[in-house]
């Protein structure tokens, strides 16, 4: 019943930055949580960080610190701010809607070249 849309991947240099965005519809009412995953080459996915309107943000300890997941309502977007870029950063990132199910978007790649 949600559909999700990433965008804001790409090829960035070692401490640089990017904001990624992930743009919900459908029956986005239902929606309790929105959570980034990424998966890198070779690798099994990866939780990075989570929001919902009863907790407070939580994220993964090698994006403590670095990242900042946020929500602009009014757009029904969630955001990944992704400051002091590192090469173990490369991954596919994953968007997630948690309803009584999780929906998935279908990714966008972010490559830091060291």
């Amino acid at each position: 019943q949600v559909q999700l849309a990433e965008s804001g991947g790409g090829l960035v240099q070692a401490g640089g930055s990017l904001r990624l965005s992930c743009e919900a519809s459908g029956v986005i009412v239902s929606i309790n949580t929105m959570a980034w995953y990424r998966q890198a080459p070779g690798k099994q996915g990866e939780w990075v960080a989570t929001i919902s309107r009863a907790t407070m943000p939580g994220y993964t300890d090698s994006a403590k610190g670095r990242f900042t997941i946020s929500t602009d309502n009014a757009k029904n977007t969630v955001y990944l701010q992704m400051n002091n870029l590192k090469p173990e950063d490369t991954a596919v990132y994953y968007c997630q809607a948690q309803t009584w199910r999780a929906d998935w978007g279908q990714g966008t790649k972010v490559t830091v070249s060291s």
